[in-house]
């Protein structure tokens, strides 16, 4: 169950196979149309507030992480990196952004930690995905709990960088979101599982 054998396609591969004599240029089509619409699902995910205890919940970290393991490793990845440079830009991409700033000066703030750990569970949640980790409950709810681990290290290690580390770093930067990261596990660990059975009964 627990495989790390060589990689197998991904969800996105599968809805969106690539085959005939202009394979590389469709597969760079395939590449671009997927991170520009990832990176747009990015932008609406830091947007959304649900209601939650004990902080409202956006479902940011939910889309990094089932972005990774839809597209693999490296599609997810760029498309975090397409997501982070339209910020760097200016866009209001992030969530509180434009109150709380734009570009590099918000990036620089308290989230950039927890953005710069994006790209690290993206990497981790899509390498496992091509070893078929979203493929069952009990390997994609292991990947997204990975993927939540290296959101949260660099996070927390900015803030203290940040703050000092006499503050109350977790009671800031961890222990509200706790409860809402265990409810988005469960979810992804319910849809992509089931999403696999739906575009492909026999894998």
């Amino acid at each position: 169950m627990f495989s790390l054998a060589a990689s197998r396609n991904t969800l996105a591969m599968t809805v969106w196979p690539v085959a005939g004599v202009d394979r590389p240029t469709a597969r760079v089509l395939r590449g671009v149309v997927l991170a520009v619409l990832g990176s747009l699902l990015l932008w609406a995910s830091a947007k959304i507030h649900v209601p939650f205890y004990p902080v409202p919940m956006t479902m940011q970290t939910f889309v990094v992480l089932a972005l990774g393991m839809a597209y693999g490793w490296r599609l997810g990845v760029a498309t975090v990196l397409l997501y982070l440079a339209e910020g760097a830009l200016g866009m209001p991409v992030f969530s509180g952004t434009p109150e709380k700033g734009l570009g590099l000066a918000y990036m620089a703030g308290s989230t950039g930690g927890y953005l710069f750990g994006f790209i690290l569970a993206a990497a981790a949640s899509g390498w496992l995905a091509e070893r078929g980790w979203d493929r069952n409950v009990a390997t994609t709810a292991l990947a997204m709990l990975v993927g939540n681990v290296l959101i949260y290290i660099p996070g927390l290690i900015w803030l203290g960088i940040l703050f000092g580390w006499d503050k109350p770093i977790l009671t800031w930067g961890l222990t509200p979101f706790i409860l809402g990261d265990v409810t988005k596990v469960a979810l992804a660990s319910a849809v992509l599982p089931l999403a696999w059975r739906i575009v492909s009964p026999r894998t």
